[in-house]
């Protein structure tokens, strides 16, 4: 397990220092257009997935989406997906909340249901005995597939915790990697519908030792379980890291837990929140696999993208000429930066209301916003001497006194070196004397080599004259 520390990133690297101050033009280039806060098309979204999953994000829809429209088709689409299985329990709860308003074909079927509990009863019956038979038998494989079969059973009817149970028992009766992996894919997609993700983390590990090598798609869906369990821990960069890692062999074989768009969601808001520069590139935009996901969601593609561009703008094109113009006075590298950030954060803004609706993503919604926000900030005041806060306050379609919070907050948390000049919204850089700084570390070189050089003068003359201690012998 990676043991990377979590949290908002600093800056990515040393730039050079270019003072920023206001200004009534403003020179924007690269600016995106960005997508328009469209409804979520909840029967798009729906197919990608299928199983319990898609039901329980339909119903998580409803209950979040506050639209009445988009709640009804979420409702009618779980009510007909509900009907092909047997999941008495979860049609009551859906008939219910439908209550009446998609008209009598929506209505709750009390026979259909009755109808279900009693093949339900039936079955479990005829499964229980023939589990006690193969126990009776002591035929390892047959008591493995009969536990197997009655999780298969207890899943289907929407008895998460015994069907938990019956998938952990055929652990003590599996024989080859092969079944070790089925029950651990089992728990896992049992974990995760019943939110245990502590289980999730255990059994994606158990799957990985299998001393067998696994076929990609298995690998693949291993990484997404462990992504989710990770973002579930809040622990973004481990999260990052394993959706990054997805090969393309997922495909739509993991639908009943997880859609490609998915992967390229999550991965990418974690990456944006919680790697440094070289990695966003490295990892992210440059991870040709990655890059199949990302094209699914251009929205994130985009955004990902902008936010590379806007903190490279300070950065390595630095040296650039236009660099050392002004504009009234003023470099234009500063202009050249906010239209990036601007399109950024649009399509953060964008992207919220939907990402609200996922089932995995709505709780971290605010604290990735907060986190990729603090490091534009930081981005965007990293290469300046002196940042005006009115033209930051345009870059970051905020107010000055917002903005001025949000500044006062990463000082204080040692995340931005500067002080705020309150009556003239000027933020002002503090810098280290950096060549006081190399000659104290010269310093502390030399003293570190003089005490090395010692020891190693003193150690060869003990040994040269036999000073060392033998141990002594056993009489």
């Amino acid at each position: 397990m990676d043991g990377d520390e979590e949290g908002v990133v600093g800056p990515m690297g040393d730039e050079a220092m270019f003072p920023n101050g206001g200004g009534d033009g403003q020179q924007q280039r690269g600016s995106k257009a960005v997508m328009g806060g469209e409804q979520m098309d909840v029967e798009a979204y729906a197919s990608l997935y299928t199983g319990r999953t898609k039901v329980t994000r339909l119903l998580f829809i409803a209950d979040r989406c506050g639209n009445e429209g988009m709640q009804l088709e979420a409702l009618r689409l779980a009510y007909d997906e509900i009907k092909k299985g047997e999941d008495s329990q979860l049609y009551r709860e859906a008939a219910s909340k439908i209550a009446g308003r998609l008209g009598p074909q929506y209505t709750l079927d009390q026979a259909w249901a009755d109808s279900i509990d009693r093949r339900a009863e039936q079955r479990k019956d005829k499964l229980e005995n023939e589990l006690s038979g193969y126990k009776t038998n002591l035929i390892k494989e047959s008591i493995r597939m009969g536990y197997n079969d009655l999780g298969d059973f207890y899943y289907a009817h929407g008895q998460l915790g015994d069907a938990f149970k019956n998938y952990v028992r055929t652990r003590d009766y599996c024989t080859t990697s092969k079944h070790i992996i089925q029950m651990c894919l089992n728990v896992i997609l049992v974990s995760i519908e019943l939110g245990q993700f502590m289980h999730v983390s255990n059994y994606v590990s158990k799957a990985e030792q299998t001393p067998d090598t696994l076929d990609p798609v298995t690998v693949a869906k291993l990484r997404c379980a462990a992504g989710l369990a990770y973002l579930e821990a809040k622990k973004y960069k481990l999260a990052a890291r394993k959706f990054l890692e997805t090969g393309p062999e997922l495909g739509n074989n993991y639908a009943e837990v997880i859609a490609p768009q998915d992967v390229a969601t999550y991965g990418g808001l974690c990456a944006l929140s919680s790697f440094d520069r070289t990695e966003l590139k490295n990892k992210v935009i440059d991870n040709i696999n990655f890059r199949n996901f990302l094209e699914l969601v251009p929205e994130v593609r985009e955004l990902i993208h902008d936010f590379y561009a806007s903190t490279r703008v300070g950065g390595r094109d630095a040296g650039h000429p236009l660099c050392h113009l002004s504009l009234e006075g003023l470099p234009i590298v500063g202009y050249l930066a906010e239209g990036r950030y601007a399109s950024c954060l649009e399509y953060l803004e964008n992207l919220k209301p939907n990402l609200l609706l996922d089932i995995h993503l709505h709780d971290h919604v605010e604290t990735l916003y907060t986190q990729i926000r603090h490091k534009a900030i930081i981005q965007y005041t990293h290469p300046f001497i002196s940042v005006d806060l009115h033209t930051m306050a345009d870059a970051f379609k905020t107010g000055v006194a917002g903005l001025e919070k949000e500044l006062e907050a990463l000082i204080t948390d040692n995340q931005i070196q500067a002080r705020i000049d309150s009556h003239n919204k000027i933020l002002y850089a503090r810098h280290a004397d950096q060549r006081n700084a190399t000659f104290q570390r010269v310093l502390q070189t030399g003293v570190e080599f003089e005490r090395d050089a010692r020891a190693m003068l003193l150690r060869a003359n003990l040994i040269k004259h036999e000073y060392n201690q033998r141990a002594a012998r056993k009489i």
